[in-house]
């Protein structure tokens, strides 16, 4: 099985910056796109941005032009550089893989979330 781990969190003050790590380990083979999630109080998951294996990213409007995600495939890890922080970035950011179960099937792992605060 694949564990994502995830750190990075915290509270910063509007305008600021946090990088976000997720780290896959275990039974890593097929994972193929990774990326970001999101969730606010109240509201449902959004995806915040994706990186496929081939380094091709994708990311909400909400967040372009401020974030930037990446990843490393010698260490199977993937980050999110959020840069200008504002209020409404707070939420708890989750980690997905999509792993390749087989042909044209596949299965979605998360992490267990990391909160970022932004305050005014």
């Amino acid at each position: 099985q694949v564990q994502l781990v995830e750190s990075g969190g915290g509270l910063v003050q509007a305008g600021g910056s946090l990088r976000l790590s997720c780290a896959a380990s275990g039974s890593i083979f097929r994972i193929n796109d990774m990326g970001w999630y999101r969730q606010a109080p109240g509201k449902q998951r959004d995806l915040v941005a994706f990186i496929t294996s081939d380094g091709s990213t994708n990311y909400a409007d909400s967040v372009k032009g401020r974030f930037t995600i990446s990843r490393d495939n010698a260490k199977n890890t993937v980050y999110l550089q959020m840069n200008s922080l504002k209020p409404e970035d707070t939420a708890v950011y989750y980690c997905n893989a999509v792993q390749q179960t087989g042909w044209g099937t596949s299965r979605n792992i998360w992490g267990q979330g990391t909160q970022v605060t932004v305050s005014s």
